[in-house]
């Protein structure tokens, strides 16, 4: 069902683009790839060994309409602003580090032993800001373009749980933490698949390589309307250390390709 969504949604972003490349609008289709770090409920906040491990990959899709050769559009905005559209796939897997997964206690080894993996299909649209003329750096190969964009996205993520020890729900096994039923789950855990929606910056830079294709260097923060995504989502009034939705960053390389100049 989800495949035959995305399929409907790219066959609508397809027409409008034909429809818009009748007045002039210039596409440019590209993919980028590179590491995701998911900023979630495993391990402790502000953590170096935390942030650095519970990290994956990630892969985009991306197709930008370009104005900046057509008459129909402000001057000043076909010379800064591209749309840019984006599938996206990412995938992490997930532990606790942290001090209180070192400790010699039956609740640290729980904590120790809890698994965690998350999958996103990412769809959405962004509204690009190009910080130079783009005519400027198309005509100039080896030049830099510098850029920062903004735009919503509908994630479906699955996320799972589990633990080395046993199975998650028996006392033995999972932290107390993760017993308490929290936000409409019968626990502070739950594997499940959902959609949600999440907000996107992307700070970037291009390289002219040749008067047809680019390179890419994007990073990436996303913030999603859900504290699920990670598969945790211990009881916020309880457990008050657990303040936030879930949120990644991106960091990767691609190429960019012009189909039309």
């Amino acid at each position: 069902m989800i495949k035959i969504k995305i399929f409907v949604l790219f066959l609508v972003i397809g027409l409008s683009q034909n429809s818009y490349s009748q007045f002039g609008v210039a596409h440019e289709i590209g993919v980028i790839a590179g590491r995701i770090e998911l900023r979630s409920d495993y391990g402790q906040r502000d953590n170096t060994k935390n942030n650095l491990e519970n990290q994956g990959f990630g892969i985009a899709v991306v197709d930008y309409m370009n104005f900046s050769y057509t008459d129909n559009v402000n001057d000043y905005f076909k010379e800064h602003f591209k749309v840019r559209s984006e599938l996206s796939y990412n995938k992490a897997s997930l532990k606790h580090y942290g001090e209180w997964v070192e400790r010699n206690t039956p609740g640290s080894q729980r904590l120790a032993a809890m698994r965690g993996s998350t999958q996103l299909i990412n769809l959405g649209m962004q509204l690009e800001y190009n910080f130079k003329h783009i005519h400027d750096f198309e005509n100039t190969i080896g030049s830099f373009g510098p850029y920062i964009s903004l735009g919503p996205q509908i994630s479906y993520y699955t996320a799972t749980a589990t633990s080395t020890l046993g199975d998650m729900g028996d006392p033995s096994v999972t932290p107390v933490k993760y017993l308490v039923p929290s936000d409409g789950r019968p626990h502070g855990y739950s594997n499940e698949s959902k959609a949600v929606f999440s907000a996107t910056i992307n700070i970037g830079t291009r390289y002219k390589l040749t008067s047809m294709s680019d390179l890419i260097f994007d990073m990436r923060a996303q913030y999603f309307s859900s504290d699920w995504v990670d598969g945790l989502n211990p009881n916020k009034d309880l457990f008050t250390e657990n303040k936030q939705n879930d949120w990644l960053t991106f960091v990767g390389l691609g190429y960019i390709l012009y189909l039309e100049h």
